[in-house]
């Protein structure tokens, strides 16, 4: 989620289980970031989200936030436990990043492309590896910016390594730096099916004050008296309504503030 105004944001305990233990796969581990007052606020549980204290106390006592990143896992690399939770964290110029991905890339491929340098991966996962070798592309347009490049700098290192790790196998992810969230949507499994597009959908909206909120299963949002927009992604589309679109194969996002920034075709 990215959101214009900070929103309380409520997760649903009945439906995260449907998807983390009871009715899914999904049920190595889940996990929440908050950015909140320029850091971030982590939340993991090795646990299914249907059997977690955890999540009933966040179900309880929603955070406020502007840009929120979930995950539910399914192992298909790396042993179970925290360490290989997501979304995952790390420092890059004074601001937080996170990272998020659904897919299964080739482990010896994937460390054969990217070699590592300041950061490495705590856990065993493709995913956080992933994450290790997308900041170490972004980290030398840090340094020579002295700080956050421009967005569109930015965007096209996202936009090349989404395509470089695309070869690599299925790699729909999200990434955010505290100031834009980009989202690159690729292919995933489909009821037992797949690998096929689309991997990820993508709904904008733009509340009125007299009802700067939203619901869906599993997801409830809640702001201040205020026009609100909101930009949310989701593996599969939240609601019925027809707003929600597939992103293309290969396609990449960058929102700030719940309105889309940019855009990077999947045919580039």
């Amino acid at each position: 989620m990215s959101s214009r105004m900070p929103a309380s944001v409520r997760f649903s305990l009945e439906a995260f289980a449907r998807r983390g233990g009871l009715e899914g796969p999904h049920k190595d581990g889940w996990g929440l970031a908050y950015y909140r007052d320029g850091d971030v606020q982590r939340i993991r549980d090795p646990e299914p989200a249907a059997h977690s204290a955890c999540l009933r106390f966040l179900q309880d006592r929603p955070f406020i936030s502007s840009a929120v990143i979930g995950h539910i896992r399914r192992a298909t690399q790396g042993s179970h436990g925290l360490r290989n939770c997501q979304p995952f964290t790390r420092e890059l110029g004074g601001a937080m990043h996170v990272f998020a991905h659904n897919g299964d890339l080739d482990a010896v491929r994937l460390r054969t492309r990217f070699t590592l340098g300041a950061y490495h991966p705590v856990g065993d996962t493709d995913s956080e590896y992933a994450f290790c070798a997308l900041l170490e592309d972004l980290r030398l347009a840090w340094i020579a910016e002295g700080g956050r490049p421009p967005l569109a700098a930015r965007l096209a290192i996202v936009a090349d390594f989404a395509a470089a790790i695309r070869a690599l196998g299925p790699a729909n992810f999200i990434y955010a730096d505290g100031d834009a969230l980009f989202a690159h949507g690729h292919r995933r499994m489909h009821d037992g099916e797949g690998p096929r597009p689309p991997g990820l959908h993508v709904l904008c909206r733009h509340c009125t004050q007299a009802a700067a909120s939203f619901e869906a299963e599993g997801l409830s949002l809640r702001s201040a008296p205020a026009e609100q927009d909101v930009v949310l992604f989701a593996s599969q589309p939240l609601t019925a309504e027809p707003a929600w679109q597939p992103l293309g194969e290969g396609e990449v996002i960058a929102v700030r503030g719940g309105r889309v920034a940019a855009r990077v075709p999947a045919d580039r």
